[in-house]
């Protein structure tokens, strides 16, 4: 594994920053540090016109063949990319999921006329997009999915329900795993399916956290319209294309989410310096911790990376949810202790939260979401390592 980069990936590096730099200090510098994991809600309307800005500026899909709009960054160009956008505290993206996991997609598994009408929306900023997979009994097990696509009138019709739907408030679009063989069970059966959201058919429903923000939301498909040549592949066989979507998103971005976590952290060793924790051995030890366990994490990530084959990752890459997760519930309440009793009072009323406050609720559901670390684990034991299946069902000589 070779962590140097080149003289032109450095190069590439300072226009990236001299870039970020200079707009994030200028016209943008409002949402600078803002909009991230419990700040979902702050500016939509100045994140959506920072999308636009990105791709006009061609900063937007750098990954992405030049063909449709990207840059064709190398793998190490994108972890460039992440960690840049990380470090100049650059703000949440509102169009990430349809830059990491939707175009990538397409690109991989779409038709031409599928590229050609969906892939320059999302690098310009003009379409935002979300994801139906999980559902009330189908969150870890996708497989149990229940949402159903019948082809009537020249359509398909979608009736359903998706739940924990990131962002589906201010999507144009969303890619829907649902049913197109009735008689199927299981991953067979299934179908990717492009479904707008701004239609008759579909209702979204916020669901508030413990933040007091709604980034997630319930969505209900009513006889919603999905054009026949909105489908992903071939029919009913969504099950591939959606693990293959999910894939995508353990690419270069981890790195970037990495530099975000540092920035955390930073915050947290800072405020501990500050206020005296610092000085107490056992908070010493745990802020010390908490920075080794970042660098473990970047070092694993890199390693990863770097051993990808035709695109694809290898089976290390499953200990990554878990390791990240896990961790990061740590730090939420690591900066709770060094916040000390300051930590019971909110900035104002009526639940006007500090940025660590929020960080700590928000970390709270990061080994739940994404596939839980129970789940996790069942596949690393069974699809890395080889090991039998859980039982299912009642186990002999168990109560």
């Amino acid at each position: 594994m070779d962590l140097r980069f080149s003289d032109a990936e450095e190069a590439f590096r300072r226009e990236l920053r001299d870039w970020l730099e200079a707009e994030l200090s200028g016209p943008f510098r409002e949402v600078r540090g803002r909009g991230g994991p419990g700040d979902e809600h702050h500016a939509i309307d100045e994140r959506r016109a920072w999308e636009r800005h990105m791709g006009r500026a061609g900063w937007s899909c750098v990954g992405w063949p030049r063909a449709y709009g990207g840059r064709d960054a190398t793998l190490h160009e994108q972890v460039i990319f992440h960690e840049e956008y990380a470090r100049a505290r650059a703000p949440g993206r509102l169009g990430h999921i349809g830059e990491t996991l939707l175009g990538p997609t397409l690109v991989a598994f779409g038709t031409e006329a599928q590229k050609q009408r969906f892939l320059p929306p999302i690098v310009r900023g003009d379409e935002l997009w979300c994801q139906g997979y999980s559902e009330p009994d189908a969150g870890s097990d996708l497989a149990n999915v229940r949402t159903r696509a019948e082809l009537r009138d020249g359509a398909y019709r979608v009736t359903g329900q998706k739940v924990w739907t990131s962002l589906a408030h201010i999507a144009d679009f969303c890619f829907v795993i649902a049913r197109t063989d009735p008689g199927s069970v299981r991953h067979k059966g299934l179908s990717y399916l492009l479904v707008a959201m701004k239609q008759p058919g579909v209702e979204v429903r916020p669901i508030v956290q413990m933040t007091g923000t709604s980034e997630f939301n319930e969505v209900f498909f009513d006889g919603a319209r999905c054009e026949p040549e909105h489908v992903v592949g071939e029919l009913h066989d969504g099950w591939r294309i959606a693990l293959a979507t999910l894939a995508f998103e353990r690419g270069a971005s981890t790195l970037g989410q990495q530099l975000a976590f540092e920035n955390e952290l930073r915050e947290i060793t800072d405020l501990a310096r500050a206020n005296g924790r610092a000085r107490e051995p056992a908070m010493r030890q745990r802020l010390a911790h908490a920075w080794m366990g970042l660098r473990i994490m970047r070092l694993g990530a890199l390693r990863t990376l770097s051993t990808m084959q035709g695109g694809q990752l290898g089976r290390e890459a499953m200990i990554a949810k878990l390791y990240w997760a896990t961790w990061h519930r740590e730090l939420g309440k690591l900066a709770m202790d060094v916040l000390g009793d300051e930590a019971e009072l909110a900035e104002g009323a009526p639940y006007q939260l500090t940025g660590l406050q929020r960080l700590f609720l928000f970390t709270r559901s990061d080994t739940i979401y994404a596939g839980s670390n129970e789940i996790q684990k069942n596949l690393i034991a069974e699809r890395a390592l080889g090991l039998p299946p859980e039982p299912k069902g009642p186990v002999p000589g168990r109560p």
